[in-house]
């Protein structure tokens, strides 16, 4: 189904085009639902960690975290800060979506490859600094089709350990994954229908 009549510049990042199909739309970080999206997904993420009786904080300060290459001016907090999680340590999560469609048009379409290299990015990024800080870090790199990348699954299977354990309902045991997966399909919706042109609203 196409989104949109014809091919038109991005009005927000002035960057690429809009295509016929909204892949821009669900991967332009200018636009406001692209932050909606993240933190919709870390709100759930982190109302499933409540639920399963982990201790966790969202937009923890840990005073650490920033671009190496820009230094102390973009401390920002952990996404996620789990207490205790990893030998005792403190674990930092860092969330981030991407499309898999990104750049289809140069390279061609292999699937895991987008969330794969985005989660290499945040551990370049940050791992460092959090074990210097004596902190684990775990980045949680997700798509706009559902994928998750390795370490973000080895984290909900975890979880959902936790709460399988706690939950004696057989019907509890997808919760997680299932929970999560909605999670990011909401985003993506929400990313779409905010860039649907005036006359089909």
């Amino acid at each position: 189904m196409l989104m949109y009549p014809e091919d038109e510049t991005c009005p927000i990042c002035r960057k690429t085009c809009m295509d016929k199909y909204g892949e821009h739309a669900v991967h332009c970080k200018e636009l406001p639902g692209f932050k909606y999206r993240h933190d919709w997904v870390r709100d759930v993420l982190g109302d499933i960690l409540r639920r399963a009786g982990i201790s966790a904080k969202k937009e923890a300060p840990v005073n650490f975290l920033t671009d190496p290459m820009e230094g102390r001016s973009t401390l920002r907090p952990a996404d996620l800060l789990l207490f205790g999680w990893a030998g005792g340590k403190h674990a930092c999560v860092d969330l981030t979506g991407v499309s898999p469609l990104a750049g289809l048009r140069e390279s061609g379409f292999v699937a895991g490859q987008a969330i794969r290299k985005a989660e290499s990015k945040k551990v370049d990024k940050h791992a460092k600094a959090c074990a210097d800080n004596q902190h684990a870090f775990v980045p949680f790199a997700f798509d706009t089709f559902g994928s998750l990348a390795p370490e973000a699954i080895r984290l909900l299977t975890r979880v959902q350990k936790v709460v399988h354990n706690s939950c004696s309902s057989t019907g509890g045991q997808g919760f997680v994954f299932n929970r999560l997966g909605f999670a990011i399909q909401k985003g993506v919706a929400a990313q779409l229908v905010a860039r649907l042109p005036a006359l089909l609203m």
